[in-house]
C-alpha cells in the first residue's frame, strides 16, 4: 500500500501562481496536487500537443474552486466537491483559485509536464 500527503509529494512544476506537486503512487500511476489561480489558462502551455490539448487522462476531485474544461466537444464547469474524469483532449481554465488532487498514468503524465515546462521555460 502506498499513500501520499500533498507536503510529501515533491513539486514537479510552477510558476504564475500554478503549482503541481507529482509523484508516483503506484500502479503505473501518479499522484497530482494541483493549484491553479483564478485565470490561469493551460490552453497556451498546450499549443502544439495533438489537438492542442493535455492527452493524459486524469480521474480526480476538486477540493477547492471552478475549473471550466474545454474540449474539443465543448466545455464544462467543475466545481469544488465533484469527482472527475477528463480524458484525452482537455484543457484547463481555473475561473475561481482551484485546489484539486488527481491520478493520471505516469508515463502520460510526464509527457505533458515535460511539454508545459518547454513551453513556459
Amino acid at each position: 500500500m502506498t499513500s501520499a500527503t500533498r507536503s510529501d509529494v515533491p513539486v514537479a512544476m510552477e510558476g504564475d501562481g500554478v503549482e503541481l506537486r507529482m509523484a508516483p503512487i503506484g500502479g503505473g500511476m501518479s499522484v497530482g496536487y494541483i493549484h491553479l489561480p483564478q485565470g490561469a489558462d493551460l490552453g497556451p502551455a498546450l499549443k502544439g500537443m495533438p489537438d492542442d490539448a493535455c492527452q493524459c487522462p486524469h480521474w480526480g476531485y476538486l477540493l477547492k474552486g471552478k475549473v471550466r474544461m474545454r474540449t474539443a466537444s465543448g466545455s464544462e464547469i467543475y466545481e469544488a466537491g465533484q469527482a472527475y474524469y477528463w480524458g484525452p483532449g482537455h484543457v484547463p481554465e481555473a475561473l475561481e483559485d482551484s485546489d484539486f488532487v488527481e491520478f493520471s498514468p505516469t508515463e502520460e503524465f510526464e509527457t505533458v509536464i515535460n511539454y508545459v515546462k518547454a513551453q513556459t521555460g
